[in-house]
């Protein structure tokens, strides 16, 4: 496939980042990447972070975390506030989220404006020492520079300055975030320790590829909540077997140059039922299968 067309299906919205009947609410935003990631920053906000914000989150609340498409996450936006979107709103009022809706918002607000723009799955390096945390980040098409650039529309002032970040938000180095295929080919090569990549207590090769999976569903326009399990993700307990570590690497080949790859990604993806997005996924949070 030409670049251009590859870009064009990243320009396009999705199943998750359309904003549906909310679009004409997008039209008059600005175009600039910095001015869209003050504007999520403004509307979200992170369920982790929430008291660093003065905010409790209830238990209600909390559930807004497990909403996937834009459109349904701007339904419960606009009951708390009806402000336009380029209204920041206090912390109490905001959409409650994690990593991934900032992430999947931005690529939405991009799109809208016709930036082409992809949700990345894997890991950021600078929130523990030592550790690379489960995360997600925007990536998008920078024309004039002609390279894509990772955004981390989470971190905002607050965050930044608790953080000590020695880097812009707004353009994340490559080795401070690790797409999950990234860090499973340093895994498998003997460069980084796989017990060093996930989060909370859950820890290890079988959280790489979870979220490996999860990043092809993103190059494939279907950003799914970090939780979501499907297909050819395995259990902590559940010992790599030689087909799924075939699997994995290459997914992970595949992965870190999308776009020369692009044309066999989608043919893998939407053939190989382990990979694709099924109508029904599990949620592990609230341990339940969900219709996407």
């Amino acid at each position: 496939m030409t670049t251009q067309q590859i870009l064009d299906f990243y320009r396009r919205p999705a199943a998750m980042t359309s904003a549906g009947e909310h679009a004409r609410a997008l039209e008059d935003l600005p175009r600039d990447v910095a001015a869209l990631a003050r504007i999520v920053q403004g509307v979200l906000l992170h369920q982790h972070w929430a008291s660093k914000y003065g905010v409790t989150l209830s238990d209600e609340r909390l559930g807004e975390s497990h909403i996937r498409p834009t459109g349904q996450m701007l339904d419960r936006l606009f009951t708390h506030d009806h402000q336009p979107l380029s209204a920041a709103r206090p912390p109490g009022a905001r959409l409650v989220g994690i990593c991934r809706h900032f992430t999947v918002l931005l690529a939405a607000l991009l799109r809208a404006k016709g930036v082409p723009a992809r949700a990345r799955c894997g890991f950021g390096a600078y929130f523990m020492p030592d550790l690379r945390l489960d995360h997600w980040v925007c990536e998008y098409w920078n024309a004039e520079q002609a390279r894509w650039i990772l955004v981390d529309a989470q971190i905002d002032d607050v965050q930044r300055a608790a953080l000590k970040l020695d880097f812009d938000p707004l353009d994340v180095p490559r080795d401070r975030f690790l797409i999950a295929g990234d860090a499973w080919a340093q895994c498998r090569a003997g460069e980084a320790d796989p017990s060093t990549f996930g989060i909370f207590d859950m820890f290890g090769s079988w959280f790489i590829a979870g979220n490996l999976v999860r990043d092809v569903a993103a190059l494939n326009n279907m950003e799914m909540l970090p939780w979501d399990d499907w297909g050819a993700m395995v259990g902590p307990d559940e010992p790599l077997k030689d087909d799924h570590l075939a699997l994995f690497d290459r997914l992970a080949a595949l992965t870190h140059t999308p776009d020369a790859t692009f044309a066999d990604l989608r043919a893998l993806y939407e053939g190989d039922e382990r990979l694709r997005v099924p109508a029904t996924v599990y949620n592990a949070v609230l341990n339940r299968p969900e219709t996407v």
